[in-house]
């Protein structure tokens, strides 16, 4: 049964302005810089430029919505009954006559182009350059060939009605194996690394690595050098050399075109705070070198003024042309304090987080390190916690030890045998040194990692010592061993 009711409730509601800012905290400065190219290229109320006066006083004419007291413009009344502006139907605020040429964005040669470029200096019949193509195919970005001759041979059969069989398969593949990089089309790790040695010049020391990766590969993965050394009768000086010779190929033949450059690109880091030091004292400011100033153009100001003021000729295109206007200069300005709010939370975040492990910062050294949480700085701050995380996520500082990421200052707290609260990243830090300096022909495992932290006040049970060695990158004992 239907029936009406009044309900009344309470919501929170985000306005405009506080959505751009809540995105903006979230960008860091290199996404923020094409953010900004973008935002001009959208919108012509917005331009480079230091902000004028004027423009403030025109703004707080216009924006009555955001609390102003003009009343000269009501949006309703340019409204007509079922009336939608023209410009809100189209996907692109442009002309129809506007020229578009699209600009060509090279990535470079992928991985694939490579092996296709060389492909194509062999002089090979139709049919073995179409199996060679689909070889290609199936190689993987690190340069690995996963699947098995027979299952290619299958699909080909199904799919094209080539009839070939696995012999001519083997031979495809062992012709592109021939190719650049060395390694290309292997099955596995070992059969990538002996490819590679077969392209080296033969020494004692490239046989007897070809040997080990043929007969000994599960000892050599596993660090068993003991069974290696009497197996071959060898000494360990010789050994030394043979795994030297090994280390030094690439486990990933593939790697080096993975990806294009863009993606490549993304990977630069860019830090968002620099760190100076002058005898002691910290200063912080944001790296806003290629973040331009901006501004509401001051002709938009003006053309809204002069539509505004003219109620008495205005056509229903003209009031259309008013509210796109208005809101291209609302948007403007939305935009610019967004970013100046987004700068001033940076800057007050990262000078709290400075002050809080200003040891650090001036020593460089882990173990001066404070345990610190998100709610620590917030209740410094004044800010939300998920305001701290925001400005911490993806965020970079640039400090005379080196380049960090913001979240590398929080860390969670332990105590030691005097009662102190000393941060996890200060035993991290004695674990790391620890590994650094041990005996490699004896490395520590975790049962006697922890014993070490023990001696030096840290009372840590051997499962959480494993955990910290794991997020430290650090492998188990056996894997660390070296002749």
């Amino acid at each position: 049964m239907l029936k009406q009711q009044l309900q009344q409730k309470l919501q929170q509601k985000l306005s405009p302005a506080q959505i751009q800012v809540i995105k903006m905290l979230e960008v860091p400065t290199l996404e923020l810089e094409e953010r900004i190219r973008q935002e001009l290229e959208e919108n012509p109320a917005l331009e480079e430029g230091a902000e004028l006066n004027a423009e403030t006083d025109n703004a707080d004419d216009f924006n009555n919505d955001e609390g102003g007291n003009n009343d000269d413009f009501d949006p309703a009344e340019y409204m007509e009954d079922d009336d939608i502006p023209d410009y809100k139907l189209r996907v692109n605020n442009t002309s129809k006559d506007d020229k578009h040429e699209e600009i060509p964005f090279s990535a470079g040669i992928t991985f694939h182009d490579f092996l296709i470029d060389q492909l194509g200096l062999l002089h090979l019949s139709e049919q073995d350059r179409l199996l060679a193509e689909y070889v290609i195919g199936n190689i993987d970005d690190e340069g690995y060939l996963r699947r098995e001759p027979e299952a290619m041979v299958d699909d080909i059969v199904f799919n094209s009605g080539m009839q070939i069989s696995e012999k001519e398969m083997y031979r495809i593949i062992a012709l592109i194996r021939e190719f650049d990089p060395p390694g290309v089309a292997a099955t596995n790790l070992r059969d990538c690394l002996i490819l590679q040695l077969d392209r080296k010049t033969e020494t004692q020391e490239i046989i007897a690595a070809k040997i080990i990766l043929k007969n000994y590969f599960d000892e050599f993965s596993k660090k068993h050098y003991d069974k290696i050394l009497r197996a071959l009768d060898i000494n360990d000086k010789f050994l030394k050399k043979i795994i030297g010779e090994i280390v030094r190929l690439n486990p990933k033949p593939g790697n080096a075109w993975s990806g294009n450059v863009l993606e490549k690109s993304m990977t630069t880091i860019v830090p968002d705070f620099i760190l100076e030091n002058n005898e002691g004292q910290l200063s912080v400011h944001l790296n806003n070198s290629n973040v331009p100033e901006l501004r509401v153009n001051n002709t938009y100001n003006e053309m809204f003024q002069d539509y505004a003021s003219n109620k008495m000729n205005q056509t229903r295109e003209m009031k259309v042309a008013i509210m796109f206007v208005k809101q291209k200069i609302d948007s403007a300005r939305w935009f610019i304090d967004a970013i100046k709010q987004r700068q001033q939370t940076l800057l007050t975040t990262m000078m709290s987080i400075v002050e809080f492990q200003h040891e650090f910062f001036i020593e460089g050294d882990d173990t001066y390190m404070k345990p610190m949480i998100l709610k620590d700085i917030a209740n410094r701050t004044g800010y939300d916690i998920s305001t701290i995380s925001r400005v911490s996520n993806s965020k970079y500082i640039q400090t005379e030890f080196g380049i960090y990421p913001v979240k590398y200052f929080f860390s969670e707290s332990m105590t030691n045998d005097s009662g102190e609260e000393v941060s996890t990243r200060e035993i991290k830090k004695i674990l790391q040194d620890c590994v650094d300096n041990e005996n490699k022909r004896s490395p520590l495992n975790d049962d006697a990692l922890a014993d070490v932290l023990k001696t030096k006040g840290y009372l840590i049970a051997r499962r959480t010592v494993a955990k910290y060695r794991e997020q430290l990158n650090i492998p188990v004992a056996r894997l660390r061993k070296e002749i």
